[in-house]
């Protein structure tokens, strides 16, 4: 392998570039760190690494297009809409044809706003760098950036590329968006830099060792990318309209055989009229089938229901997230920020060679700046009782923070004129240069130990009055990130609701295992760089870590690539997953999960990432958000119910009266007008009084079908009842003139009436699992748009309006009819519910029987 090859490869994998000695790197990347790159250089490698972007991969709008008028509903639908122009039934295309467009807008809506993760993630990259070039430093592009520049990185700059640290005193960079850490991160030369952390402090010199997609950054939105699952709703509908679509073909194919036999093999007769008819027919099928409005029903209904999340302080940015927030059941919660506070704060000050607490704090105070004060310097200023007692302190000469001394130092004078030294940073620092009694090194050296098992970090405080000769090891202050107010409690409110929380966070093991104690989430903490291997595909996790995910109640010191693996070892156990998160880190992790939610405060690119946005701090908004999601799952449930059993009875009504009567119950304007009036105003139920389930809810196609099975049953007897009942009336010449059906045509629009009538108050069994008159009641405004509907249909029905006129009567009685069928349908759906949570009830038992340690069951053996 030639030397440019081998740079590629170790710039492909980074292994080597990132571990081995400065130096080294500069041999292998074959750059000066005194010239830099000369321009043919540059050239030459851009061609062969490619600009420092991220890739973009592009579809035409076209094929997006496209893709959106594909899928079973939406054939079935085309196929309905292409039979209605070619029998020139033109008012039928336009509605069909519209319904279809309005859903693939909805999807291409859903699609625009799921690319702006990957938007936002360019957007976090740095524009423009500072690169030694022919000998000279220039201001260049960022995406010109190759392996083995020299650049120059200064306070309040985005780090452009992933770089070894070559030369400079130090630099203090917040990576805290890359890898959750909370706080800034001390570099000196031979550390790395993370392209698209922050430099808070400092200013290094730096050699580029991975540009684009092979960068930390890089590879996070290559997750981001790659993540995300078919919602559970798609699929849900993708089940349904398959199993409605099944149900159809059988039942055209049936209907087909049996005309082509009347009319080839009885009337001997067939011609284009006769293919005509039967082509109608399948029409009408076909148009009472498919569920036309139910993408647009889900849709708008979750839309509705977002409205009522944005009021709880939730934005939903993927409304498929409402469902799934429904039904998960484990939680991925950050720390920092949502759990705790973000801030830190001191604890009480542990005394060594001082008598006052405060006397330790204001020491630390003096040795902090306030103007560019860090987090350390705001939690020591704010934990003066008396902040004026600062201002008598005029600061000489302040030393900053360094990663070599690791402390900051101040010289001042008192209000008297008298110098003091004063000094903070890490305790083994401060010892060296207090150098304290052997009693005091050791009390500093066992109160550090139980700081840090607490999950504590601990701050050295010293003073000197003789110019620095020598020193006074005041004391040391503990700081720890407090837990949120409302944490704890709304973590148990969580888990009432049947979801495990588990913590995720990029701070130390004892850290977050004393976060996790405070809380009460438990305290078994999985370090994610000791249980994930380096090179583990996060897509396909080891059983074994896939337990031990499984098991723990929280995950410290993780990567994206921990974050993502994490979500996709618990959804490929059958859980699903809400992750809370605010990072570049998070936003791979987010993308992947059911309900990925960005907390407040959250990065450009963990929005874009998120399903569900946080406008409020802390977890409380989680706990309303699932059960709002709930409300709205069991709506959207209730609908599913409903329009399966009524396309049953409709589909079942064309073909059984088709075969056995001869009779076409609805023409094909009817059933069109009825689906519109039974969807539209039903559109409302997202608004409707649901209970909440007190554990999460998921998409049971099993029991949905079967119990829209049965209700469907029920509804075809109704139907098929009413049916036979006309055909009687019409048989009878004095019945038939008493209530004025003297036609089919009239017949027809009592079947009109009856499905639209019967559709809605069909609803009101399939919303409740509970008789239809106990609360929860329908809400006004379900109610109001039910009461108008059905009005609509009366007068069309006694006026004659698009449907033939029948007379008052009929419409009382069929409303008589409707009324005792509605007590029987009830007592149905009660009675099928009962059955299925009894046999759900003794599965359970006899899983816990069949689970029980063997010694439990003593009693069977006569023990």
């Amino acid at each position: 392998m030639n030397t440019t090859d081998k740079t590629a490869a170790t710039q492909q994998g980074g292994t080597d570039l990132e571990s081995m000695p400065v130096d080294g790197v500069l041999k292998q990347l074959q750059v000066d760190p005194a010239k830099g790159l000369s321009a043919a250089e540059v050239e030459k490698r851009l061609k062969q690494y490619g600009p420092n972007a991220l890739p973009e991969k592009h579809v035409s709008l076209a094929r997006k297009i496209l893709k959106y008028f594909t899928g079973p509903i939406a054939f079935m639908i085309e196929a309905a809409a292409l039979v209605s122009a070619f029998l020139g039934r033109w008012d039928d295309f336009i509605i069909i044809f519209g319904l279809l467009v309005f859903n693939a807008s909805l999807e291409l809506w859903q699609d625009m706003k799921a690319s702006n993760a990957l938007a936002a993630l360019k957007k976090s990259l740095a524009p423009h760098a500072t690169a030694l070039r022919d000998g000279a430093l220039k201001t260049i592009d960022a995406a010109t950036l190759v392996p083995g520049d020299m650049v120059r990185i200064r306070l309040g700059e985005i780090v452009p590329a992933d770089l070894r640290l070559v030369s400079g005193d130090y630099a203090s960079i917040d990576q805290a968006a890359l890898t959750g850490e909370s706080l800034p991160v001390a570099k000196k030369p031979g550390d790395e830099a993370y392209s698209g952390s922050v430099v808070k402090q400092g200013e290094m010199d730096a050699v580029v060792i991975a540009t684009g997609a092979n960068t930390f950054f890089g590879r996070t939105a290559k997750l981001v990318a790659g993540a995300g699952a078919v919602s559970h709703a798609q699929r849900a509908m993708f089940q349904i309209g398959n199993f409605l679509i099944a149900v159809a073909v059988v039942l055209a194919l049936i209907m087909v055989a049996v005309q082509v036999w009347r009319d080839i093999v009885v009337a001997e007769n067939w011609g284009l009229a006769d293919a005509l008819d039967i082509l109608q027919f399948v029409l009408i099928l076909l148009v009472a089938s498919i569920p036309v409005a139910m993408p647009a029903v889900f849709s708008i209904t979750m839309a509705l229901g977002a409205l009522a999340l944005s009021k709880e302080k939730a934005i939903v940015s993927r409304l498929a997230s409402i469902e799934e927030m429904a039904g998960v059941d484990i939680l991925c919660s950050d720390k920092t920020g949502t759990l705790t506070k973000n801030q830190l704060s001191l604890g009480d000050p542990i005394l060594l060679e001082a008598t006052d607490p405060q006397d330790v704090v204001l020491a630390a105070a003096i040795a902090s700046e306030r103007e560019n004060a860090d987090v350390i310097d705001t939690a020591v200023l704010a934990a003066l009782k008396n902040p004026v007692a600062r201002d008598a302190y005029h600061v000489t000469k302040f030393t900053p923070f360094d990663p070599v001394s690791k402390r900051t130092m101040a010289e001042a004078t008192d209000e008297k004129g008298a110098a003091l030294s004063v000094a903070k940073g890490a305790p083994q620092a401060i010892v060296d240069l207090a150098k304290p009694a052997k009693d005091i090194a050791d009390k500093v050296e066992q109160s550090v130990a139980d700081l840090g098992k607490r999950g504590y970090r601990a701050l050295g405080v010293a003073r000197s009055t003789d110019g620095g000769k020598s020193w006074k090891l005041l004391g040391i202050l503990p700081m720890f990130d407090p837990p949120r107010d409302d944490s704890e409690a709304t973590i148990e409110k969580v888990r009432a609701k049947g979801v495990s929380v588990k913590m995720v966070t990029g701070d130390d093991t004892a850290i977050a295992r004393e976060t996790a104690r405070q809380l009460g989430l438990g305290t078994n903490i999985i370090p994610a760089a000791e249980a994930f291997p380096k090179d583990m595909d996060p897509d396909n996790v080891p059983a074994k870590i896939a337990d031990s995910i499984e098991k723990a109640d929280g995950f410290a010191r993780v990567f994206p690539e921990h974050k993502y693996a994490i979500v996709k070892a618990l959804q490929q156990r059958g859980h699903l997953v809400a992750m809370t998160g605010d990072g570049v880190n998070d936003a791979p992790a987010l993308k992947q999960a059911d309900c990925g939610t960005a907390v407040s405060g959250a990065t450009d690119a963990a929005r874009g990432a998120a399903a569900l946005i946080l406008t409020a701090p802390g977890l409380s908004v989680i706990d309303n958000a699932i059960d709002e999601a709930r409300r709205i799952f069991g709506r959207i449930t209730s609908y599913t119910i409903y329009r399966v059993a009524l396309t049953m009875d409709i589909m079942f009504l064309v073909v059984l009266s088709t075969i056995f009567l001869g009779f076409q119950p609805l023409t094909a304007i009817m059933i069109v007008i009825m689906s519109l009036l039974d969807d539209v105003p039903i559109m409302t139920i997202a608004y409707d009084n649901t209970a909440v389930s007190k554990n999460p809810i998921r998409w049971r196609m099993p029991r949905l079908l079967s119990v829209s099975a049965v209700l469907g049953f029920g509804s075809i007897v109704q139907s098929f009842g009413l049916l036979l009942i006309g055909f009687a009336v019409l048989d009878h010449a004095g019945a038939s003139a008493w209530f004025g059906i003297t036609s089919k045509e009239h017949l027809q629009s009592v079947m009109f009436l009856q499905l639209v009538a019967g559709g809605h108050l069909l609803l009101l069994v399939t919303r409740t699992h509970r008789w239809f008159f106990e609360p929860p009641f329908p809400s006004r405004q379900l109610a109001i748009a039910i009461v108008c509907t059905q009005a609509l249909a009366v007068l069309m029905c006694g006026f004659g309006w698009i449907v033939p006129q029948i007379s008052w009567t009929v419409i009382f009685w069929v409303w008589v009819y409707l009324l005792a069928w509605l007590v029987i349908l009830g007592a149905v759906r009660v009675g099928m519910e009962r059955l299925i949570d009894n046999r759900l009830d003794r599965r359970a038992r006899l899983a816990e029987i069949v689970n029980a340690p063997l010694h439990q069951h003593g009693h069977l053996h006569g023990g």
